[in-house]
């Protein structure tokens, strides 16, 4: 695959529908693609009838000892492909789908120059809990080092903050609106602990920079005039540290107001540099902390995370075809080193 092929190849694993749960028909088309292009493939079985593709140098007994990984499942709702000007349009465009052509093309032409150490790993459900990639995690054969795939703008990451994801309960006693003082309210419980919150100063890192957080989700009641019993709200950090940090501060601030109960907890994770290639810390999380089996992790691709998950997703593609060398640019720089 040439960097002409680059954006036709892009096109059409945009053009399929693979929404979380949805990847078959996208793990079918990469399958074939690539034992086309003459790598030998495994496919490794996820739920519902979807899997992981894992690629390798045919003829080669050793593992790879760098693998380009991205993921080609997508966050609704799905849009097919168009090209505007110097941009591709598309579900996926730039996450990550877009990603994973230029790093096949860059594998194509690492491995046309004789080198036969390179592998690739394509997960499904990186949008949705990552479940392709802890399987992948238990694949028998991996590699030294990892060359993940996010949009960076063609950055290469020094660092990703973690996630903390905690539900927050409160408790009332539901009574007459007409007679609240019969009753208590498990609502305003929770406004003033969500105020409280407000004024926590949560953790910090000399790279990472501060702890943030969202109130993504609230619920309680059950009618207008009912003093409400319950009351939940769900609320997302981005760490810079241990997660057991936050909870503990998060507890302290709420004091009686409501209980915390974890549900969601991602590792910040500190990434491989490589001298000459520009970087930057990122707020988002990826699959790397759960392919920590396959080496030493880096992580770069084109296109900008601002654009990505909404209903205009680009990526230039200019951008998209120097990704190209700048997985070149990685791969050569890590040749020799063990």
């Amino acid at each position: 695959m040439n960097n002409a092929e680059v954006l036709p190849f892009a096109r059409a694993l945009v053009d399929l529908d693979s929404t979380t749960g949805r990847e078959q028909a996208a793990a079918g088309f990469l399958a074939r693609t690539l034992r086309e292009l003459g790598w030998q493939v495994d496919e490794q079985p996820l739920a519902d009838g979807r899997f992981n593709v894992i690629a390798r140098v045919p003829g080669v007994a050793e593992s790879p000892r760098v693998v380009l990984s991205t993921h080609f499942d997508c966050v609704p709702p799905f849009f097919p492909s168009r090209v505007e000007g110097s941009r591709l349009y598309g579900r996926g465009a730039c996450d990550a789908k877009g990603i994973l052509a230029s790093q096949v093309a860059a594998a194509e032409r690492a491995r046309k120059a004789g080198r036969t150490d390179v592998g690739l790993l394509f997960v499904a459900g990186e949008e949705r809990g990552s479940d392709g990639a802890r399987a992948a995690n238990l694949w028998p054969t991996a590699s030294r080092w990892l060359i993940n795939g996010e949009p960076t703008d063609n950055r290469l990451g020094a660092a990703t903050k973690g996630v903390y994801r905690a539900r927050l309960l409160a408790t009332g006693k539901a009574a007459h609106s007409s007679q609240p003082e019969l009753g208590e309210s498990a609502i305003e419980k929770m406004v003033d602990a969500l105020v409280a919150l407000r004024e926590v100063e949560w953790p910090a890192d000399d790279l990472l920079g501060e702890t943030n957080y969202s109130v993504g989700l609230i619920s309680g009641g059950v009618a207008p005039n009912v003093i409400p019993a319950a009351a939940s709200a769900e609320l997302m950090f981005r760490t810079v540290g241990d997660y057991r940090d936050v909870r503990d501060q998060l507890t302290d601030a709420l004091g009686s107001l409501a209980t915390v109960g974890d549900i969601l907890v991602v590792p910040p994770v500190r990434l491989h540099t490589i001298e000459g290639v520009e970087t930057a810390v990122f707020a988002y999380t990826t699959d790397v902390p759960f392919l920590d089996k396959w080496g030493t992790p880096m992580l770069l691709g084109p296109g900008s995370i601002a654009v990505a998950h909404t209903d205009e997703e680009f990526v230039e593609i200019e951008e998209l075809l120097r990704s190209v060398d700048l997985y070149g640019t990685l791969l050569g720089a890590i040749a020799d080193v063990r």
